[in-house]
């Protein structure tokens, strides 16, 4: 029988202690034990360590007391100067940066307006690298003083290899992402989904910190899906994250389409902006105003606006009660910025989730809207490189499970 390798067990035991410190610091090495399951002397040794690395820091709780009474409390937390990274976020209008401590909180931040869709990905990386300098120096940071940069766009990308295969705002494929900003900024550079920054940002600091399980669906231009099980995020082969745009779907109408065709905000826009053609005296609004116009419209009594929407819902509903009936997640998080929150979009989505599901999973999952801002995206970004600083291995099943019963007490400690 093959024994586990040492060094494989060290490095995954100091992730889940450092995670236990991040998502319940300040926290005694007694509850730390409790929430991994580890031994107290393995907890010992790992923040003895990571004490020695000032990669944590000890804050004693109540009055100092007299010998043979034992000793004040020891707290541990993270040590907020441990490291600094940076998390940078391509839309399609616009390129934003955010400079974080080892605690992921925001110490500068600026927002690039550019179309991204009508640049190269050279003239990208140029702009990336800028904007990256730039806030790290408005920090009153050096890029030595930086320890890893993650960049967030949607699409199809294979984060172990850096290079990002396939994304909407991108004219070229197969793009080599990493490496390159890695190679201009002479910093361990990384790019993920958007979707999987969102759904990392929800679980350290959102509505789910104290799920292990949950799904991000993500509507805007493109459908993004996040996956979260066992408090690690789920990837396909090569560590591709999944485009749940691409999945295939029959429409009323017949024949197949992708889902990306009928339910994301792009092909909404297709329908909406010949609708209002001949409405608008000037010609279709910009891509921007026709959206704010057909929700505007549809709150307004329009039924071929609601229409619209709601079609794009219920294709949406279909492929949700599909990955509910697979993962049955405690959560189903739909994301966005204009038409995931509409009433019109959302409500024949949860009809459709409704109607479809079997009654063994009918009440299995909540479905929450969330409505992210930029720093909710970057804060995800640089989460994803503060995970990394950690120590988490490649193909270890995440951090430990928290018991149900132990996790409120601490976070109310």
């Amino acid at each position: 029988m093959k024994t586990a390798d040492p060094e494989l067990m060290r490095a995954i035991n100091r992730f889940h202690v450092m995670d236990a410190i991040r998502r319940f610091g300040p926290v005694s090495r007694v509850e730390i034990s409790q929430l991994t399951e580890l031994s107290a002397t393995t907890v010992s040794a790992i923040t003895a360590a990571l004490l020695d690395d000032r990669l944590i820091i000890p804050l004693q709780v109540g009055a100092v007391r007299d010998a043979g009474r034992g000793r004040p409390r020891v707290m541990l937390k993270l040590n907020p100067g441990a490291a600094h990274v940076v998390g940078v976020k391509l839309a399609p209008d616009q390129i934003s940066v955010a400079v974080t401590n080892f605690c992921a909180d925001v110490l500068r931040s600026l927002a690039l307006p550019v179309r991204i869709d009508r640049q190269t990905a050279s003239v990208i990386a140029d702009l990336v690298e800028d904007g990256v300098r730039r806030c790290v120096s408005d920090a009153g940071l050096d890029i030595a003083d930086i320890s890893g940069v993650c960049v967030g766009l949607p699409g199809v990308v294979e984060r172990a290899a850096g290079v990002c295969r396939q994304s909407p705002i991108l004219q070229e494929r197969d793009v080599p992402f990493g490496d390159d900003l890695t190679h201009r900024l002479g910093v361990p550079a990384s790019i993920d989904s958007d979707v999987n920054l969102v759904t990392l940002a929800e679980h350290w600091f959102g509505q789910t910190r104290d799920l292990n399980d949950f799904l991000v669906v993500n509507v805007e231009r493109s459908l993004g899906l996040g996956i979260l099980h066992n408090g690690e995020l789920f990837r396909g082969a090569n560590g591709l994250s999944p485009d749940l745009g691409d999945l295939m779907v029959r429409p009323p109408g017949g024949g197949d389409a992708r889902l990306a065709d009928v339910a994301s905000e792009a092909s909404v826009l297709i329908e909406a902006e010949a609708l209002m053609r001949d409405r608008e005296p000037d010609g279709a609004p910009q891509t921007g105003r026709a959206m704010a116009l057909l929700l505007q419209r549809a709150a307004g009594g329009d039924k071929r606006c609601a229409r619209v929407l709601a079609a794009a819902g219920e294709a949406l509903g279909f492929a949700v009660a599909n990955l509910i009936t697979l993962f049955a997640p405690p959560k189903v998080i739909i994301s966005g910025r204009a038409m995931a929150t509409s009433e019109y979009f959302i409500e024949p989505l949860r009809k459709t989730v409704a109607r479809l599901l079997p009654p063994s999973l009918a009440d299995v999952s909540d479905i929450i809207v969330r409505e992210w801002s930029d720093g909710n995206w970057l804060q995800g970004a640089a989460a994803m490189t503060l995970r990394d600083l950690y120590g988490a291995p490649w193909g270890t099943t995440g951090p430990a499970p928290i018991r149900e019963a132990l996790a409120p007490q601490i976070g109310e400690s």
